[in-house]
């Protein structure tokens, strides 16, 4: 096992301001990292994390989500397995996907969109991160569920410190400290709301979530409120930055954002290509259950294994010139990218793939075909350079644009 004392470490600010160089260091001559500040294994080709997600052999486990998310959501779906998984997902999953998704609440995901557009499309410039991206999912979920969106603020502020809480690789213990008061925060806020609905149920997923049955069980109000918690900072933040890295990307790229805004169907493509180009999330941790060899060595068991979504999705193995943002690429398949058949890895894969994949996909087309409609002449702000934030997840921390006004 090569230890590549060259490469950047993680925790440095050389690779929070830029972790692509890195990332191709590893991958060429330290595929596996022994990382004694974060005590993890970090794996970053894409046939180890692939396998990693997939798990076939059953070598990994999520039980690090024990002590990685446990303490700001109480117990997830994360951290489940067999049949106590599976029927926790058959639980949640139909307000994600078919019928549901598309009548209940894709006219939620539009409005929402179109509210917010509509406080800045007659002014002829916007910060896309502040004024759209980070508003617009949190307001879906919120809508969602059924939970007043005058309280955004709060929502924000607790997924962003329960965000910093699962990023915090070098233990600040402010960060940590944080983290714990927006668990107990968060069940002040939702117990009472989930009682609520149980007596009074209304036509919103939270309803939904207290009457779903599947076998004999239900959801606990700990369940349902360790759900809610974890969807809003797992389908806040990642949405916010997908939405915000695709304008990135293709304000970048002059003639593929013209061929998107004239062809919309191109918009899962655009989608797909900046999760691989440029994900949401960089890191997923597992744990083995036993001793396992990938490339560069053997992880032994009950080891924290890091694996680097962001280098995955980059591996020149198997992508052909992965450092170049081409939503036209070949070796990208649009039609599997938003499913467990993906063959990018920003939504992991196998039985923990993202429940909200599709949920994300709506939101996206709606959002970036919305945004089209409503700014003629899109172009950044001149002299505008885009610097991306975040280790553990990343994207864009400021967009600003300007477009001719619309009324």
């Amino acid at each position: 096992m090569s230890t590549a004392q060259q490469v950047p470490d993680i925790l440095s600010p050389e690779f929070a301001a830029n972790p692509y160089p890195a990332y191709r260091m590893m991958r060429d001559s330290a595929p596996l990292i022994r990382h004694e500040a974060t005590q993890s294994w970090i794996v970053s080709r894409y046939e180890d994390v692939e396998r990693v997600f997939k798990d076939r052999a059953g070598q990994f486990t999520t039980e690090n989500y024990d002590w990685q998310i446990e303490p700001v959501h109480g117990r997830t779906i994360l951290q489940l397995s067999g049949r106590e998984h599976a029927v926790r997902r058959a639980l949640v999953a139909p307000a994600f996907r078919g019928a549901d998704l598309q009548e209940r609440f894709l006219p939620v995901i539009e409005r929402n969109s179109r509210e917010l557009i509509d406080a800045f499309r007659h002014t002829g410039r916007a910060d896309l991160v502040a004024d759209y991206a980070t508003r617009f999912p949190v307001n879906v979920i919120a809508d969602m569920l059924g939970l007043d969106k005058a309280d955004h603020d709060r929502f924000h502020g607790w997924y962003t410190s329960v965000i910093a809480f699962l990023g915090n690789l070098s233990g600040d213990p402010e960060v940590a400290a944080a983290g714990a008061r927006t668990r107990v925060e968060f069940a002040e806020y939702m117990f009472p709301v989930i009682r609520r609905r149980r007596e009074e149920p209304g036509d919103d997923l939270l309803s939904t979530l207290c009457a779903a049955e599947v076998d004999g069980v239900r959801m606990s109000d700990e369940d349902i409120k360790a759900f809610c918690s974890l969807l809003l900072a797992a389908g806040g933040e990642t949405t916010d930055k997908a939405i915000a890295g695709i304008f990135a990307n293709l304000l970048a790229h002059p003639e593929q954002l013209a061929a998107v805004r004239e062809d919309r169907s191109l918009i899962p493509r655009a989608f797909a290509e900046t999760l691989r180009y440029t994900p949401p999330v960089h890191m997923i941790m597992r744990q083995t259950a036993t001793d396992v060899t990938l490339s560069g060595g053997t992880i032994p068991a009950g080891a924290t294994v890091t694996c680097l979504i962001g280098a995955a999705n980059r591996d020149e193995s198997r992508y052909r010139d992965p450092d170049r943002f081409d939503i036209m690429r070949e070796d990208l398949t649009t039609t599997t990218a938003f499913s467990a058949a993906a063959d990018h890895l920003a939504f992991a894969l196998g039985r923990h793939f993202c429940v909200g994949a599709l949920l994300a996909k709506a939101e996206v087309e709606t959002g970036v075909g919305q945004l089209l409609d409503a700014l003629p002449d899109l172009r950044t702000e001149d002299g505008f350079e885009v610097v991306e934030r975040g280790v553990f997840t990343r994207g864009p921390q400021s967009l600003p644009v300007r477009f001719t006004p619309v009324a």
